[in-house]
């Protein structure tokens, strides 16, 4: 598939490590002028290192006021990825309030915000736009210890459904991808540990965990032009852990 993203602006969020911040790299090779957004400046000095082209932006997106003044100084986008998230695992009820609350502010919350004010810009333009938030698998499957993160993944994917229904009459397609586990470090952080990772593997017919490029391959498909038919769904990338 021959994909350019040359004239476009792509902001990516949690962009400073693992699928974020492959991604902007994958982005950026296809002409892409990509945004990195971070809360952590000494992981968006690295990635400028591998990459002088990208841009970069430092900015706590639980932050409400600030986040909004921050996606302000970079519009227009015309392609945004909601990727930065966090894990709060532990028993239902182990968890606690701020773990609660930090989960639904980067999970949720700041896909709502950052969304609002990219949208809002696209539509002041007149400008056809993509967003892909990433969800998980976890929105669909009860997972011990993730109650909190599985309720955030629910949240994001009826999110997705009605941003899909309001924005598309102004062109602007929503739609998320659900990954299974990717050993990245939050992925470590549930299953580094084998009788654990072992568990979940025997309920992927295919095998094994996600890839991070299986992950990339479809955000960027869902940002181009050739998805340009597809709007407020949510993609398995799972192996059939689902389909089970």
């Amino acid at each position: 598939m021959n994909i350019s993203f040359e004239s476009k602006r792509i902001l990516v969020t949690g962009a400073g490590q693992g699928i974020g911040r492959e991604l902007a790299l994958r982005l950026s090779k296809y002409n892409g002028t990509v945004i990195a957004l971070s809360k952590t400046k000494s992981n968006l000095e690295t990635l400028k290192q591998q990459n002088p082209r990208i841009q970069t932006i430092v900015v706590d997106v639980t932050d409400w006021e600030a986040t909004r003044n921050a996606i302000k100084t970079i519009l227009p986008i015309h392609m945004l990825v909601n990727n930065a998230g966090v894990a709060c695992l532990a028993p239902f009820l182990q968890l606690t309030e701020s773990q609660f609350d930090l989960t639904m502010n980067v999970n949720v919350k700041s896909v709502f915000n950052i969304s609002q004010v990219v949208a809002e810009n696209m539509i002041e333009q007149k400008c056809a736009g993509s967003i892909v938030n990433v969800s998980s698998q976890a929105s669909h499957a009860a997972l011990k210890d993730h109650s909190v993160y599985c309720a955030s993944k629910g949240a994001v994917d009826m999110l997705t459904k009605t941003m899909a229904l309001e924005l598309g009459p102004h062109n602007i397609r929503v739609n998320s991808v659900n990954p299974t586990v990717v050993m990245t470090a939050m992925g470590k952080l549930g299953w580094e540990d084998p009788k654990k990772a072992r568990s979940m593997l025997e309920k992927i017919p295919l095998g094994r965990f996600a890839e991070v490029d299986e992950v990339i391959d479809a955000i960027v498909y869902l940002l181009s032009d050739r998805s340009s038919m597809i709007n407020g769904i949510t993609l398995p990338i799972d192996g059939g852990f689902l389909a089970t």
